[in-house]
């Protein structure tokens, strides 16, 4: 069987461009979702901004009538 080294060290290229490239595009990548994912979602908001969610009160459902619940499921669509 013969072989040729020419071919040989023209795949073993190809091969290192691919690999090197998929590297590249992959730090590339990384960057990317760095640079477009938000910083802290959860801080709390500055300005004219409201928190949405409270602590405040807290509705109990043991207390109440089917009907109640019904009302309160559709009310807050949980």
């Amino acid at each position: 069987m013969i072989f040729s080294y020419r071919k040989i060290i023209v795949r073993l290229q190809y091969m290192f461009i691919f690999m090197a490239l998929t590297v590249i595009l992959y730090q590339v990548m990384m960057v990317v979702t760095g640079w477009i994912q938000p910083v802290n979602k959860y801080k709390t908001p500055t300005g004219h901004a409201l928190k949405v969610f409270g602590q405040g009160e807290h509705v109990s459902f043991e207390s109440s009538n089917m009907g109640e619940r019904l009302r309160l499921f559709y009310w807050y669509g949980e």
